[in-house]
């Protein structure tokens, strides 16, 4: 199975599931991130980055409820651990900093917090809170911390019950032009 196949199946089967507190599936939910990326003309390592930020939650077993977490799932480094086996850092790197992206927001933009889903307040305790000084200053000298403060605006767009997004299927043109190893030489390789 190529990864183009197996990214479609992941979010077939698992992405279905219920949002950890959220009113949206995993898969609605990095449909509409991507869909607000694509509305705001973001490169498309960004819309992919934006598509698969949660992919963390899907390759890795997490309690369903979020009311049984009590430690944070790292999800931001299990999924861009996973998509740099297929992807560079243009797409790996906003999807490692999307959790920290709202942990700085929360930390330079006051009025960000309030804007936070409950699930997301949830999750931001058991994440660290908001940023410190030192800890802003360092997120800052990140290469890709623009994209993910991007990134992170999306996905707290993300989560509109009833909104239909472009299907999974529209974006594979963009994920496999992306891909380190294009999906075909990939298919090639494992021929008899």
């Amino acid at each position: 199975m190529n990864v183009l196949d197996e990214l479609a199946a992941l979010y077939a089967d698992r992405g279905l599931g219920s949002y950890f507190g959220e009113q949206v599936s995993m898969l609605e939910h990095g449909l509409q991130a991507a869909w607000f990326a694509t509305q705001e003309q973001a490169a498309p390592a960004l819309v992919v980055a934006a598509l698969l930020h949660d992919v963390g939650h899907l390759v890795e077993t997490v309690p369903d409820d979020l009311a049984d977490w009590h430690t944070d799932a790292r999800h931001e480094d299990v999924g861009a651990a996973w998509l740099a086996r297929h992807f560079g850092p243009e797409v790996t790197e906003p999807v490692a900093l999307h959790v920290a992206a709202k942990r700085y927001l929360c930390a330079t933009q006051p009025a960000y917090h309030a804007r936070l889903s409950q699930a997301s307040v949830v999750t931001l305790a058991l994440q660290g809170g908001p940023m410190n000084a030192v800890q802003v200053a360092d997120f800052e000298r990140k290469p890709h911390h623009t994209d993910a403060v991007r990134l992170r605006h999306w996905d707290d767009q993300g989560k509109l019950a009833g909104f239909s997004a472009p299907a999974f299927d529209v974006y594979r043109p963009m994920i496999s032009a992306l891909l380190r190893v294009p999906a075909a030489a990939r298919d090639r390789s494992y021929a008899p």
